[in-house]
């Protein structure tokens, strides 16, 4: 029942955003056009419900020539790929907005498991012993209010089981409000995707992704 209203919840409050963000969406696109060359909008196939595949819209942070399905941290010197205006939208998150739209025609959730890289097997295994895959994957969640980039893999996956095992309107609501003050404050955002958190290193999911 509840994931019914939760779908309800998406729609309006994507609307709402499309609607309200237009302006902001208006500057971020010009200020990306200038920057660089290349398309405003990067799409990358990602896992959805029940590991069925979709395309997520983001914008563009990095450069045309950035190998493509390849997480940041796995680029040799991947500063060099990340435009100047990529930086500024990735410590803020703006260029996770088009994924409204994602939400919108059922992709995604507001709340949810971030999506995984198609070919992210590992998070994807490891989720699967939460039925972490069983749901919507989301714009933020519980693992992004509490650590973001610098969780391994394995505690990622175990916090997306507790979103999953707890799902409802106050869990969701605690990721929702929870998620602005991560923004605010930065936390857990670490430059070309990886931390040293746990000392887990190249089995995180990426920032980029």
């Amino acid at each position: 029942m509840y994931l019914k209203i939760k779908r309800l919840i998406d729609i309006t409050l994507s609307f709402t955003g499309i609607v309200v963000l237009a302006p902001i969406f208006l500057i971020l696109i010009i200020s990306i056009k200038l920057d660089s060359k290349g398309p405003v909008l990067f799409k990358q196939k990602r896992v959805g419900i029940n590991k069925t595949h979709f395309n997520i819209l983001k914008f563009r942070t990095m450069k045309i020539d950035t190998p493509n399905d390849t997480p940041t941290h796995l680029l040799t010197n991947p500063e060099n790929y990340i435009t100047k205006t990529g930086k500024f939208l990735r410590k803020t998150s703006l260029d996770e907005l088009p994924q409204i739209w994602n939400i919108f025609i059922g992709d995604m959730s507001i709340i949810g498991p971030r999506p995984a890289l198609w070919n992210q097997y590992d998070l994807i295994a490891e989720r699967d012993k939460y039925v972490a895959n069983e749901v919507p994957p989301g714009l933020t969640g519980w693992a992004q209010i509490n650590g973001r980039d610098e969780l391994p893999i394995e505690v990622k996956a175990k916090l997306d089981g507790e979103y999953v095992e707890n799902l409802g309107f106050r869990m969701d609501s605690k990721c929702f409000f929870g998620t602005f003050v991560s923004i605010v404050k930065s936390d857990g955002v670490v430059e070309g995707g990886t931390g040293a958190k746990k000392e887990v290193a190249n089995t995180r999911e990426t920032r980029s992704s």
